[in-house]
């Protein structure tokens, strides 16, 4: 590991021992992450449905576009709570560590802001054309405006969002979405 010296300082080599410190993180940043990652998993799950509901050539290049950058941002989001030794999804309420695989994240769980209630991706799921068009659209307009008021949120509180890596993370998904 090459260490730059500071200005007129020789750069140093540290010894292989040595290990990044990451910077200190704030509660809300980890929530922030795996709240995340739950609202991304949504996004791809909507998307997942347009191959067998519509037709629609621009809504199939538009689903393939937000499946394929939500599903590259979830791999970054679980990889930097992973580095920090974060649960990936957050201890459901009055249910310390029990993650029950198999059973639905969202009844037991506030949905994040934006996020489609069970009833809206049900009514997605049997829509088709251009209803399923029309359902496809405001709900990713209102899962991204979701998304906005995350980051803002993040960035309004004290502290929080200061993590490099999670700094850019955040301004990207702000001006991507």
């Amino acid at each position: 590991v090459v260490q730059p010296g500071a200005p007129g300082q020789p750069t140093r080599t540290l010894p292989p021992s040595t290990r990044a410190t990451l910077p200190p993180r704030s509660p809300k940043d980890v929530e922030f992450m795996q709240g995340m990652v739950m609202h991304h998993a949504q996004a791809v799950e909507m998307t997942a449905l347009i191959e067998s509901h519509t037709e629609n050539k621009e809504l199939r290049l538009l689903g393939a576009r937000i499946s394929k950058s939500q599903s590259d941002e979830m791999k970054f989001m679980k990889g930097w709570l992973e580095a920090r030794g974060e649960p990936v999804s957050p201890p459901m309420p009055g249910m310390p560590g029990m993650d029950m695989p198999g059973h639905d994240m969202s009844s037991h769980h506030t949905l994040m802001p934006g996020m489609l209630t069970p009833k809206q991706m049900d009514a997605l799921r049997k829509a088709k054309g251009a209803e399923f068009d029309r359902l496809f659209l405001s709900g990713m307009i209102q899962h991204h405006n979701g998304a906005l008021i995350m980051v803002k949120d993040l960035f309004d509180t004290a502290g929080a969002g200061q993590d490099a890596e999670l700094f850019n993370f955040a301004t990207d998904v702000d001006s991507g979405q």
